[in-house]
């Protein structure tokens, strides 16, 4: 059987983590999968990137351009929404025409077209991994409080003075209705939550919609000594560290504010904190919250090697995840991984992976007191050795490689036998 996975970076963002953790879970298990990639950065020879550098380009400003016209000349919400309208034919690549069947990741940022992603369903099987809400709203990837998507995008709160009957969400809608009609594919969401969103959807309603999540490297990501992993990354060896983790830190939607509350609120309910509690953040941007925060902090700035990354994980003793919205975020199974409890929002498909007084704390949403709280049960009241051993078994049991792998194999053998389903 052959795979060919389509995802618009190699190695930025989790999607990019994901489609090449399940690349090399595939292969590890008798699939012989490839990745395409608008450009490519390693020297993997079963990774393959876009010739024509500039197109490439063209396609993503392309889009921009068009979308910053609808928002009015604003730059704000400019990179939250997509409308897929330039991409690359990838049809007549050999690796296209090879693969028995197309996996779909995340294609945005000028790398398929919704014309592109038509021609890909009317010659092959497709199955499309969904990280976020994209494929099943108009233009929007995350869809926070709004349900338009249940009926028709239309009114866009992304939009200037929120849209309105035809704005571009509505325009988008309607392209991708077409793009659908006729056709059948299965999508795969990573969270049980994010699932169930999908099938809400009317543009998904005559799609098979199922739920695998992402795999991870246990190999890579595991417990290490904790003193020696600090001492490689300069962080203070005694006392205990608090981690937060966002390719950008100031991303509003990840919730730094939040977390910045909830020290503060630890220092005021427990002064004495600043003197052996501390913070680390990984991501670019980092430096400019640590002035934010009430007790020292340690910005590590972005870091791509994933085993200086393990090493910043088995360096803290919490991994504090305050994000408004979340799929099934790699963070958290890496953390977990390596043996670190968990505090996060009850949003998305964070309460799958952290099991509440079990392997870390699930917090009320937007709660800063209630994230404190969290923090200060792991740090302080609960059986920290107890927590940390939940963390490695729930992460052994739910995303091995194998076990994921096995499961998209099913997947791909119903898609490519469709008459026996």
């Amino acid at each position: 059987m052959r795979i060919l996975i389509v995802n618009t970076s190699e190695d930025t963002g989790g999607a990019a983590v994901a489609a090449n953790r399940l690349m090399v879970a595939l292969n590890n298990n008798g699939v012989k999968a490839k990745m395409l990639v608008k450009e490519k950065n390693s020297d993997k020879l079963t990774v393959i990137g876009l010739s024509h550098p500039w197109r490439q380009q063209w396609h993503f400003l392309w889009e921009r351009l068009c979308i910053w016209l609808s928002l009015h000349g604003r730059r704000k919400h400019l990179f939250e929404v997509d409308i897929a309208n330039s991409g690359t034919d990838i049809t007549s690549l050999p690796e296209f025409k090879e693969a028995d069947v197309i996996h779909l990741h995340w294609i945005n940022q000028g790398m398929l077209s919704l014309k592109d992603i038509r021609r890909i369903m009317e010659k092959k099987p497709v199955v499309w991994t969904m990280h976020d809400m994209w494929p099943a709203t108009g233009i929007c990837h995350l869809t926070m409080d709004c349900r338009h998507f249940t009926t028709h995008c239309s009114h866009c709160n992304y939009l200037p003075g929120q849209g309105n009957d035809n704005d571009l969400s509505s325009r988008v809608w309607r392209r991708k209705e077409k793009m659908f009609d006729g056709k059948r594919i299965t999508l795969v969401a990573c969270s049980e939550w994010l699932a169930g969103e999908a099938r809400k959807s009317a543009l998904l309603q005559n799609q098979r919609v199922v739920t695998i999540p992402n795999p991870i490297d246990s190999q890579l990501f595991c417990p290490q000594n904790k003193k020696t992993a600090r001492k490689a990354l300069e962080l203070p060896v005694e006392g205990k560290i608090i981690l937060f983790v966002s390719q950008r830190v100031t991303n509003p939607n990840k919730g730094i504010d939040y977390l910045v509350k909830a020290i503060q609120h630890l220092t005021t309910t427990d002064p004495t904190s600043k003197e052996h509690i501390s913070v680390a953040i990984l991501g670019g941007h980092a430096e400019e919250v640590v002035q934010q925060l009430a007790l020292p902090a340690y910005p590590l700035g972005y870091v791509s090697d994933p085993h200086r990354i393990a090493q910043v994980y088995n360096a803290a003793d919490v991994f504090v995840m305050p994000s408004l919205s979340e799929n099934l975020p790699n963070t958290i199974m890496e953390a977990m991984a390596c043996g670190v409890p968990c505090v996060g929002f009850q949003v998305g498909g964070i309460p799958e992976m952290i099991d509440h007084q079990v392997n870390g704390y699930v917090a009320a949403v937007r709660q800063s007191d209630d994230l404190a709280k969290g923090i200060r049960y792991v740090l302080d009241e609960a059986d920290y050795e107890l927590l940390s051993h939940n963390c490695v078994k729930k992460v052994a049991q739910h995303y091995s490689p194998q076990s994921v792998a096995n499961r998209y194999i099913h997947i791909y053998n119903k898609v490519l036998r469709p008459t026996e389903n």
